[in-house]
């Protein structure tokens, strides 16, 4: 099991957009891929779950992954946060 700490970088959080992007992420791994805020532990894979939690501009949150390929999971994760997904990028 790899846990990380990330922190929503993005001026409008994780809107619909991002929540579909993370998810269709996460879901290329094997690993199960969880997402905590504030002691709510979300499935990551799940459209609905993430857009849920409310991940608003400056939030913390820890992304628990496990299972056979969690480093490589981890390691895109924590790339896709630091990056802000690449938002406003082309």
């Amino acid at each position: 099991m790899k846990t990380i700490n990330v922190k929503v970088v993005n001026k409008n959080g994780i809107h619909l957009r991002l929540a579909g992007e993370l998810v269709k992420n996460c879901s290329r791994f094997k690993s199960d891929v969880r997402i905590e805020k504030n002691f709510e532990r979300i499935n990551a894979k799940s459209i609905l779950s993430v857009a849920s939690l409310g991940a608003e501009y400056g939030s913390e949150l820890t992304i628990i992954v496990n299972g056979q390929d969690e480093d490589q999971a981890v390691s895109l994760l924590a790339d896709l946060f630091k990056s802000g997904f690449s938002e406003g990028k082309k």
